[in-house]
């Protein structure tokens, strides 16, 4: 009897993770700001649940100036202080300040010629790895390739960017696409 179509059984039971998985994660990102978004909320992921993040994302969105790598690299103590006081994100003042330090590695990137969307891509050749898992379990937290992107971007100076951090990344941007073969996402 063949399996019907069913989606990846982590996103079920709650609606706004639902639409999360059915329109963004594991589709290819391209976009210079959205990359930096989702490596920015990854960062403060880390140790915590990918719903709280994403029930906070507005927040994240308003205090992270829509994510834009230029505002946030020049982000005030003033601005800093307030996020710590901003009971609609992860106050954690390591991942606040992280995501400060980072959006100014994310700078230099750009000075030296380079963007997110390409460091990223380039481990991949561009293309999507299509992982053929066919449940929960095979889903690995980290691979060797997170693993050695995890050490390029803490050369070049990233923080909070773990092998765990950087697989989730991968996922969620497309570089993998560990949809379940079943699943109508894939």
């Amino acid at each position: 009897m063949e399996k019907l179509e069913e989606k990846c059984g982590w996103c079920l039971g709650s609606e706004r993770y639902e639409r999360y998985h059915d329109e963004e994660w594991g589709k290819p990102l391209r976009d210079e700001q959205r990359m930096f978004e989702f490596l920015l909320l990854e960062t403060f992921q880390a140790g915590l649940s990918w719903i709280t993040v994403l029930r906070k994302r507005e927040s994240f969105r308003k205090v992270f100036h829509g994510f834009d790598v230029d505002q946030v690299a020049t982000m005030s103590e003033e601005e800093i202080q307030a996020a710590l006081k901003n009971p609609g994100i992860i106050r954690n003042q390591a991942k606040i300040r992280a995501a400060v330090h980072n959006a100014q590695c994310v700078q230099r990137m750009h000075q030296n010629g380079t963007t997110l969307v390409e460091f990223f891509w380039n481990y991949v050749g561009g293309e999507p790895i299509r992982n053929e898992r066919r449940s929960l379990k095979e889903l690995p937290a980290s691979t060797p390739l997170a693993e050695q992107i995890s050490k390029d971007l803490k050369k070049l100076g990233f923080k909070f960017v773990g092998p765990k951090v950087v697989y989730a990344h991968m996922q969620a941007t497309g570089m993998v696409n560990d949809h379940l073969i079943h699943c109508p996402a894939r």
